[in-house]
């Protein structure tokens, strides 16, 4: 693994304390990857910060990068979406950033991404 992209499902896992997710991000910072996060994940997530201090000290931490959702990278996202029959712009998000950035995607929802990019590399959770 040389990085990867988190989707919500991540997060959420994250959070839980979800012991591969939990060792997955234990083993990033182990070896200094970076994990990007698009900031519409952190949208989807992100509840309640006074609840959520495990996920909040992930989003603070220098292993994770929030990545911006530029106008074209949105269009780009819409367009995934219209080009495969999907809705989920966020999702497509995720995959547009592991693609830009040549690392996998780590999801709870492997058929989803899986219709945007039967090729990209996932690790489920």
């Amino acid at each position: 693994m040389n990085g990867a992209v988190l989707d919500t499902g991540a997060l959420i896992a994250f959070e839980r304390g979800d012991r591969v997710m939990v060792a997955l991000v234990a083993r990033a910072l182990e070896l200094e990857l970076r994990l990007q996060v698009p900031a519409g994940v952190v949208g989807q997530s992100w509840r309640n910060g006074k609840k959520q201090a495990r996920l909040a000290q992930l989003l603070n931490s220098a292993l994770i990068e929030v990545a911006l959702l530029t106008d074209a990278q949105a269009r780009a996202a819409g367009q995934l979406c219209g080009l495969t029959k999907t809705r989920d712009v966020i999702d497509a998000s995720v995959v547009l950033l592991a693609r830009e950035r040549g690392v996998c995607a780590v999801t709870s929802d492997v058929d989803d991404l899986r219709r945007l990019d039967p090729d990209l590399e996932l690790i489920r959770i």
